[in-house]
Protein backbone atom coordinates (compact mmCIF):
# COMPACT_ATOMS: atom_id res chain seq x y z
CA UNK A 1 0.00 0.00 0.00
CA UNK A 2 1.29 3.33 -0.96
CA UNK A 3 1.96 5.77 2.56
CA UNK A 4 -0.55 9.15 2.47
CA UNK A 5 1.60 12.16 0.54
CA UNK A 6 0.79 15.03 2.81
CA UNK A 7 1.09 17.86 0.37
CA UNK A 8 -1.46 15.56 -1.87
CA UNK A 9 -4.57 16.88 0.13
CA UNK A 10 -6.38 19.80 1.57
CA UNK A 11 -7.25 20.07 4.83
CA UNK A 12 -10.79 18.12 6.17
CA UNK A 13 -10.25 15.97 2.92
CA UNK A 14 -10.13 12.27 3.11
CA UNK A 15 -8.14 9.40 1.40
CA UNK A 16 -8.74 6.03 0.96
CA UNK A 17 -6.77 3.27 -0.34
CA UNK A 18 -8.15 -0.26 -0.61
CA UNK A 19 -5.95 -3.59 -1.52
CA UNK A 20 -7.55 -6.90 -2.42
CA UNK A 21 -5.45 -9.82 -0.54
CA UNK A 22 -6.00 -13.84 -1.19
CA UNK A 23 -8.71 -15.32 0.54
CA UNK A 24 -11.56 -12.71 0.40
CA UNK A 25 -9.11 -10.25 2.98
CA UNK A 26 -9.02 -6.15 2.19
CA UNK A 27 -6.57 -3.93 4.07
CA UNK A 28 -8.05 -0.63 4.41
CA UNK A 29 -6.61 2.93 4.95
CA UNK A 30 -8.84 5.96 5.95
CA UNK A 31 -7.12 9.40 6.75
CA UNK A 32 -8.45 12.58 7.38
CA UNK A 33 -6.47 15.93 7.87
CA UNK A 34 -8.01 18.41 9.84
CA UNK A 35 -7.98 21.57 12.19
CA UNK A 36 -8.14 20.05 15.73
CA UNK A 37 -5.90 19.25 18.86
CA UNK A 38 -4.92 15.80 18.68
CA UNK A 39 -5.93 15.58 22.40
CA UNK A 40 -9.37 15.54 21.38
CA UNK A 41 -9.23 12.73 18.91
CA UNK A 42 -7.87 10.85 21.67
CA UNK A 43 -10.54 11.62 24.29
CA UNK A 44 -13.35 10.24 21.47
CA UNK A 45 -11.81 7.23 20.31
CA UNK A 46 -10.90 5.87 24.04
CA UNK A 47 -14.25 7.13 25.60
CA UNK A 48 -15.40 3.11 24.71
CA UNK A 49 -18.78 3.23 26.05
CA UNK A 50 -20.26 6.33 24.04
CA UNK A 51 -18.60 5.26 20.50
CA UNK A 52 -21.78 4.04 19.88
CA UNK A 53 -24.09 7.68 20.19
CA UNK A 54 -21.89 8.65 17.40
CA UNK A 55 -20.44 6.17 15.02
CA UNK A 56 -23.01 5.32 11.86
CA UNK A 57 -24.25 1.43 11.90
CA UNK A 58 -22.17 0.91 15.82
CA UNK A 59 -25.48 -0.59 17.70
CA UNK A 60 -23.18 -1.06 20.43
CA UNK A 61 -20.06 -0.63 22.12
CA UNK A 62 -18.76 -1.76 25.42
CA UNK A 63 -15.75 -1.62 27.88
CA UNK A 64 -15.35 -5.12 29.30
CA UNK A 65 -12.29 -4.88 30.85
CA UNK A 66 -8.82 -2.67 31.39
CA UNK A 67 -5.50 -4.38 32.37
CA UNK A 68 -2.84 -0.86 32.34
CA UNK A 69 -2.95 -0.07 28.87
CA UNK A 70 -5.03 -2.69 27.32
CA UNK A 71 -8.66 -3.08 26.99
CA UNK A 72 -11.36 -5.53 26.03
CA UNK A 73 -14.16 -3.76 24.33
CA UNK A 74 -17.14 -5.66 22.95
CA UNK A 75 -18.90 -4.16 19.47
CA UNK A 76 -21.62 -4.75 17.67
CA UNK A 77 -22.54 -3.27 14.45
CA UNK A 78 -25.35 -3.33 11.80
CA UNK A 79 -26.40 -1.81 8.34
CA UNK A 80 -28.84 -2.63 5.38
CA UNK A 81 -27.13 -3.49 2.32
CA UNK A 82 -29.18 -4.62 -1.08
CA UNK A 83 -32.23 -5.35 0.80
CA UNK A 84 -30.44 -7.25 3.41
CA UNK A 85 -29.64 -6.96 7.40
CA UNK A 86 -26.43 -7.52 8.17
CA UNK A 87 -25.21 -8.12 11.75
CA UNK A 88 -21.19 -8.77 12.79
CA UNK A 89 -20.25 -8.40 16.38
CA UNK A 90 -16.71 -8.68 17.23
CA UNK A 91 -15.06 -8.85 20.73
CA UNK A 92 -11.56 -6.71 20.48
CA UNK A 93 -8.37 -6.55 22.73
CA UNK A 94 -7.24 -2.70 22.13
CA UNK A 95 -3.68 -1.45 23.15
CA UNK A 96 -3.45 1.53 24.09
CA UNK A 97 0.12 3.17 22.59
CA UNK A 98 -0.69 6.84 24.46
CA UNK A 99 3.11 8.14 23.65
CA UNK A 100 2.51 7.44 20.02
CA UNK A 101 -0.80 8.43 19.82
CA UNK A 102 -2.29 4.61 18.21
CA UNK A 103 -4.71 2.33 19.53
CA UNK A 104 -4.05 -1.08 17.82
CA UNK A 105 -6.33 -3.73 18.09
CA UNK A 106 -7.09 -7.29 16.87
CA UNK A 107 -9.86 -9.65 16.92
CA UNK A 108 -10.58 -11.91 20.11
CA UNK A 109 -13.30 -13.42 19.09
CA UNK A 110 -16.13 -12.50 16.70
CA UNK A 111 -18.10 -12.50 13.23
CA UNK A 112 -15.17 -12.44 11.27
CA UNK A 113 -11.97 -14.80 10.65
CA UNK A 114 -9.73 -11.75 10.67
CA UNK A 115 -10.52 -8.13 11.97
CA UNK A 116 -7.32 -6.05 13.03
CA UNK A 117 -5.97 -2.93 12.78
CA UNK A 118 -5.33 0.54 14.17
CA UNK A 119 -6.17 4.49 14.94
CA UNK A 120 -2.97 6.43 14.98
CA UNK A 121 -3.34 10.51 15.38
CA UNK A 122 -0.52 12.15 13.71
CA UNK A 123 0.52 16.14 13.87
CA UNK A 124 1.94 17.27 10.43
CA UNK A 125 2.77 20.65 10.94
CA UNK A 126 -0.19 22.52 12.24
CA UNK A 127 -2.55 19.94 11.18
CA UNK A 128 -3.55 16.77 13.08
CA UNK A 129 -4.10 13.95 10.93
CA UNK A 130 -6.34 10.93 11.71
CA UNK A 131 -5.44 7.58 10.44
CA UNK A 132 -7.70 4.22 10.41
CA UNK A 133 -5.92 0.97 9.02
CA UNK A 134 -8.20 -2.08 9.13
CA UNK A 135 -7.45 -5.75 7.42
CA UNK A 136 -10.64 -7.37 7.41
CA UNK A 137 -11.58 -11.30 6.52
CA UNK A 138 -15.17 -12.32 6.54
CA UNK A 139 -16.57 -15.21 7.63
CA UNK A 140 -16.99 -18.57 4.49
CA UNK A 141 -20.08 -17.12 2.83
CA UNK A 142 -19.61 -13.57 3.50
CA UNK A 143 -19.68 -11.78 0.00
CA UNK A 144 -16.71 -9.43 0.74
CA UNK A 145 -16.25 -8.68 -2.59
CA UNK A 146 -20.12 -7.03 -2.84
CA UNK A 147 -19.37 -4.77 0.43
CA UNK A 148 -15.94 -3.13 -0.53
CA UNK A 149 -17.71 0.01 -1.46
CA UNK A 150 -19.91 -0.12 1.60
CA UNK A 151 -16.69 -0.65 3.85
CA UNK A 152 -15.46 2.46 1.78
CA UNK A 153 -18.31 4.98 2.94
CA UNK A 154 -18.39 3.76 6.53
CA UNK A 155 -14.88 3.87 7.27
CA UNK A 156 -14.68 7.36 5.85
CA UNK A 157 -18.46 8.12 7.38
CA UNK A 158 -16.05 6.84 11.05
CA UNK A 159 -13.84 9.14 10.35
CA UNK A 160 -16.17 12.17 9.73
CA UNK A 161 -17.85 11.08 12.90
CA UNK A 162 -14.90 11.07 15.59
CA UNK A 163 -13.95 14.40 13.77
CA UNK A 164 -17.05 16.09 14.37
CA UNK A 165 -17.50 14.44 17.94
CA UNK A 166 -14.02 15.71 18.73
CA UNK A 167 -15.27 19.08 17.48
CA UNK A 168 -18.66 19.31 19.46
CA UNK A 169 -16.22 18.54 22.39
CA UNK A 170 -13.77 21.16 22.12
CA UNK A 171 -16.28 23.46 21.44
CA UNK A 172 -18.65 22.48 24.51
CA UNK A 173 -15.31 23.00 26.77
CA UNK A 174 -14.30 26.72 25.59
CA UNK A 175 -17.78 27.60 25.65
CA UNK A 176 -17.49 27.04 29.55
CA UNK A 177 -14.46 28.37 29.92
Amino acid sequence: MTPFAADVCELDTIQQEMERLPGGTRRLAVQLRLALDPQWIWAVLTDYDSLSRFIPNLQTSRLLWRRANVVGLEQEGAQSFMGLRFKARVQLELTEHRDERRLSFVMAKGDFRRFEGAWQIGVDGGTTTLLYELTVQGCVGMPIGLIEQRLREDLAANLRAVQQEAQRRAVAVAGLA
